[in-house]
């Protein structure tokens, strides 16, 4: 694919030249031959025989910013000074930082905020403990863990290297839910300690996003969490992901007119999201899953096995005995739900499967399928990248999630509060706005968070699992 200058790749930088006629043809030249988008041109300071400029401009990629900086610098009488990108700029300091809510500026009000008034509302939570979520951050705060081991598709980069995301997180709390967020990259792979250090963190915040930790282990520490703290817990990866999924499912199949109990559902990949997955849709009413890892088809939900399957689904796939490879299992099949590596299906592949298919093909950066191929072979495309229609973004879930969560003062996000949001995503459009194009709205559609927190908080009315009235909350 013949990619195009893109401002993600934007690149400024400061170069020396002497002062003499055609020598910043010569760098635009270079330009030009490499097609990068030349931008912005500045003097930075000039002298009879210098010039220093500023030149800004648009590459392809890393890779191909990087080639025109080794091609800068080769240039003879050229001397690049420094180079930059708006992404490494964007994050220079962080993303994020704290705020005071009152300015201290008198002896009075310092004399209230910290000692010794202060003293008078910490023997008040010493005897209610409650009494902490009306007077601290605690009631509109996540703690957004990771232990760095399965960072975006990067893999294992360490604690460290988790951090910019886990900002990014709490921006997006912050932006779309007015929620406050605390990122803990933790320097430990260890479950058991993982646990700990949480557990022991908890009376901090009303809830924890896990973020990025690797399978199998997030399964371990999410339902090892769950079952020891009383605030809500949830691994973003897995159940944002499942809940978006099954909002556009909810709406594809109002599209092609099948029903979720008749159709056929076929899950390749089965880490954290994928597991997920399946469980949201068995929850949802499918009857008809298999479910493949690399090694082939694994997972095999019938009508038979149906009940098991809801109780204990990982107990129910034979992950060292596959009974068919992918392709195999494809036949007939209504709905193809890929959360893998991409390019691993091929047009021949989708027309083995039911009439009006759905493909939900989305590997990231690469789909399953390239979209360009898929398209002529299927009723509806979704994938998980921003650059084609019906995108399946989980931040259309877990800002809501927590934000009906906390309102309610949840001690748990359970099933029945996943499900009332995947189907609140799903309503916010109208059916008779919904086209094979237009199944999910969008991330910045201003109605998502209010409808999905309004009915998690519902669910957890109704399930059991709020300790706050609706006329309590705000």
């Amino acid at each position: 694919m013949n990619e195009q200058p893109y401002c993600d790749y934007r690149m400024t930088v400061r170069v020396e030249i002497p002062n003499q006629p055609g020598q910043f043809a010569r760098l635009a030249t270079l330009l030009a031959e490499e097609g990068a988008n030349l931008g912005a041109i500045d003097i930075v300071e000039a002298s009879r025989n210098k010039m220093v400029r500023d030149i800004t401009f648009d590459a392809q990629n890393e890779a191909h910013a990087d080639h025109i900086l080794q091609r800068l610098r080769a240039l003879p009488g050229v001397r690049v000074r420094s180079a930059s990108d708006r992404i490494f700029l964007l994050h220079l300091g962080g993303k994020i930082h704290t705020r005071a809510k009152v300015a201290v500026k008198t002896r009075n009000t310092l004399s209230m905020v910290y000692t010794p008034g202060v003293a008078r509302v910490c023997r008040a939570i010493a005897e209610d403990k409650n009494k902490a979520f009306a007077f601290t951050c605690r009631a509109n705060s996540v703690a957004v863990v990771s232990d760095g081991t399965a960072i975006l598709g990067l893999g294992d980069l360490g604690p460290e290297a988790a951090l910019p995301v886990m900002e990014g997180k709490i921006m997006l709390f912050k932006e779309f839910a007015d929620i406050d967020g605390w990122p803990l990259c933790l320097a430990t792979k260890d479950v058991d300690e993982i646990v700990r250090i949480v557990k022991a963190v908890a009376p901090s915040f009303g809830g924890i996003n896990l973020e990025d930790i690797s399978a199998p282990r997030c399964f371990d520490i999410e339902d090892r969490l769950k079952a020891e703290l009383d605030i809500p817990v949830m691994h973003d990866d897995q159940h944002g992901t499942a809940v978006v999924l099954l909002a556009a499912l909810f709406n594809a199949l109002k599209v092609v007119g099948k029903k979720l109990d008749s159709i056929k559902v076929v899950v390749n990949g089965l880490g954290a999201a994928g597991t997920a997955c399946c469980r949201i849709l068995l929850a949802a009413g499918v009857r008809r899953l298999i479910g493949c890892d690399r090694n082939g088809a694994v997972l095999d939900v019938t009508q038979d096995n149906l009940a098991a399957a809801g109780k204990d689904l990982r107990g129910v796939i034979r992950f060292d005995s596959p009974f068919a490879v992918l392709h195999e299992v494809l036949k007939d099949a209504d709905v193809f739900i890929g959360l893998s590596r991409g390019n691993i299906l091929t047009p021949a592949d989708l027309q083995m499967m039911a009439s009006d298919r759905i493909v939900f093909a989305m590997a990231n950066p690469d789909p399953e399928i390239a979209p360009d191929q898929a398209l002529p072979h299927c009723r509806i495309l979704a994938t998980g990248r921003s650059d084609y229609p019906n995108q399946v973004n989980n931040l259309l879930a877990f800002p809501g999630i927590f934000r009906g969560a906390l309102d309610v003062r949840a001690r748990e996000i359970n099933e029945a509060m996943k499900l009332a949001a995947a189907a609140a995503i799903a309503d916010i459009i109208p059916e008779d706005h919904l086209t094979e194009d237009y199944i999910v709205p969008s991330v910045f559609e201003k109605r998502v968070v209010r409808a999905v927190a309004r009915a998690v908080a519902q669910a957890a009315h109704e399930s059991g699992v709020a300790r706050r009235r609706e006329r309590e909350m705000h």
